[in-house]
């Protein structure tokens, strides 16, 4: 019935109907995770008491604000924290992580990343790229890296001799623009306790993007002092229209909260306006979400691994965020995956994305997002740099049925442009 209202071919489809069979033990996994943290969920509304008046706004300074508060206590509830900073001031996850990494360093402190160099868009908030533009380097913060191994698994010993003397010990969770797995709780936890072993003081955060309610826990639940997190991605749950999220440790939530509004004021203040009722709904389905576009996720890495091309991860191994790596080997293959992609999008389906000198990127990026929310990536979408090994990354996908719709109209463009043989 699909491939006749989008015409996709039949080859195709027989293809999708194969992946989905072959998936069948990886999707009922999904739907176990995806209950377990709908409950944890629910129950958080229930013992923070939310009721109709939470979801209104106000306006101005924001003091008392009700709805912003417990909200606050929901998420921290849900993610075990002692505390958490929900606001939609921030403006992308990058927004958050740079409040963190000023709001809890100081100059002569150290930043050590245990996951090697992290993803684009923060590399000029610590220094690695641009100078005197009020980066933590230009504020005198040193910074240094730990390469994750080949296998892309944490390098322990390497962690234990240069932990010592970290302030902030650096955890990207996702794989960002790379093949190199994202990684589990179970396996953050064995990275905490070597940083712990030489250095108890140590504050380890964790870059959770993309990984909310992709495990039945969080990081802070094995150590983790503090996660961060982008409302447009998992824990909006496609609803919430932008935000952020910082929780964990509640004196160190409140040293972010004064680098985001003021040193004395924090938490107090900062107007929900009418965004309440957006991040509680939005959270509130996010584990379904999320489950979706884990199902979508396995689905297009058995479909493409059927068609012939490399996926990371591969469809049954165990997933720990929403994302899937597809090496499409040439630059055109890139553009027309995307562009397919696009093309299966609810919102700006007749938009052709090409590639672009995004900000924050040091190489041409092409993105496909036709997103109820502008640059919501838990939404249908697909990007990537135009770089060898000309890889793309997509994520997201509201509901299964649109989310598979996407991966066959990428499908179906390589196809008709000549890029895929079947």
């Amino acid at each position: 019935m699909l491939d006749k209202i989008f015409s996709i071919d039949p080859r195709l489809m027989q293809i999708a109907r194969q992946a989905e069979a072959d998936c069948a033990e990886p999707f009922a996994r999904i739907a176990q995770i995806a209950e377990y943290n709908e409950a944890k969920v629910l129950k958080a509304f229930a013992d923070q008491r939310i009721g109709e008046s939470h979801l209104l706004g106000t306006t101005g300074y924001g003091y008392g604000d009700r709805g912003r508060d417990a909200l606050d206590a929901v998420f921290a509830q849900v993610f075990e924290a002692e505390d958490a900073l929900v606001r939609h001031h921030f403006v992308s996850g990058t927004h958050a992580l740079s409040v963190a990494l000023f709001g809890v360093l100081r100059p002569g402190d150290t930043l050590l990343s245990l996951t090697g160099t992290p993803y684009d868009t923060l590399e000029e908030t610590i220094g690695l790229r641009g100078q005197g533009n009020g980066s933590l380097r230009d504020f005198g913060i040193h910074y240094t890296e730990i390469p994750l191994t080949p296998e892309g698994g944490f390098n322990l010993a390497a962690i234990r001799e240069q932990a010592a003397t970290a302030k902030v010990a650096y955890i990207q969770r996702s794989r960002g623009y790379s093949l190199r797995p994202s990684l589990s709780v179970d396996t953050i936890s064995q990275a905490i306790q070597a940083v712990r072993s030489v250095n108890p003081e140590a504050i380890v955060m964790v870059d959770n993007c993309y990984g909310e309610f992709a495990e039945d826990r969080e990081p802070l639940a094995v150590g983790a002092d503090l996660i961060v997190g982008s409302l447009i991605k998992n824990p909006g749950g496609g609803i919430a229209q932008t935000g952020g999220y910082i929780a964990g440790k509640a004196r160190l939530v409140e040293l972010c909260a004064y680098r985001l509004t003021a040193v004395g004021m924090g938490k107090e203040v900062g107007c929900s306006l009418n965004q309440n009722r957006q991040m509680y709904m939005g959270f509130f389905h996010a584990p379904s979400v999320v489950g979706n576009a884990l199902k979508i996720s396995v689905f297009a890495s058995r479909m493409f691994s059927l068609l012939g091309y490399r996926a990371y991860p591969a469809y049954d191994e165990k997933r720990t965020d929403i994302i899937t790596a597809i090496c499409l080997e040439k630059p055109e293959a890139l553009i027309a995956f995307c562009q397919g992609i696009q093309k299966g999008s609810p919102i700006d389906s007749f938009v052709a994305p090409e590639p672009w000198d995004m900000p924050g990127y040091d190489s041409q990026v092409i993105m496909a997002a036709g997103a109820f929310t502008m640059g919501a990536s838990i939404e249908l979408s697909a990007d990537a740099p135009l770089r060898d090994p000309y890889a793309v990354w997509m994520q997201g996908g509201l509901t299964y049925t649109s989310g598979k719709l996407g991966v066959l109209q990428a499908a179906q463009n390589l196809l008709e442009q000549g890029l895929l043989s079947i």
